[in-house]
């Protein structure tokens, strides 16, 4: 089954990356490492890093028309600053593998099964 691991930080409280190129190399190496050992396992599938929130835009039509603001939907203190997507046997080890992303040291890993449709009756 298909888990996605998404990762939520406060902007404000995540460290900040490093101006130098060195510096920098080693801010994401953690997350270098995370994405190999991953890849070793056999089990990503996929992932991306986000732009901060302030890029975001939210696009509704709740209204009856369209309504496109700043910004994330939710308004809270952490933010969805990227995803992996697994492919792991039980939710335990989606969970196994979600505890061991750096973004457990100052955020959260949310792990969800994705829903297979390709099975929907017709």
């Amino acid at each position: 089954m298909q888990y996605l691991i998404l990762l939520y930080a406060d902007e404000s409280q995540a460290p900040e990356p490093p101006t130098t190129p060195e510096g920098f190399a080693a801010y994401l190496q953690p997350w270098a490492d995370y994405s190999e050992m991953l890849t070793k396992a056999g089990v990503m599938r996929g992932g991306e890093a986000l732009h901060d929130s302030p890029s975001a835009k939210t696009v509704t039509r709740e209204t009856g028309d369209l309504l496109v603001t700043d910004g994330p939907f939710a308004e809270t203190r952490e933010q969805l600053g990227g995803f992996y997507l697994l492919e792991c046997d039980t939710l335990e080890d989606a969970i196994k593998y979600a505890a061991q992303c750096p973004i457990v040291a100052y955020g959260r890993a949310e792990v969800r099964g994705i829903m297979d449709f390709s099975s929907a009756p017709s």
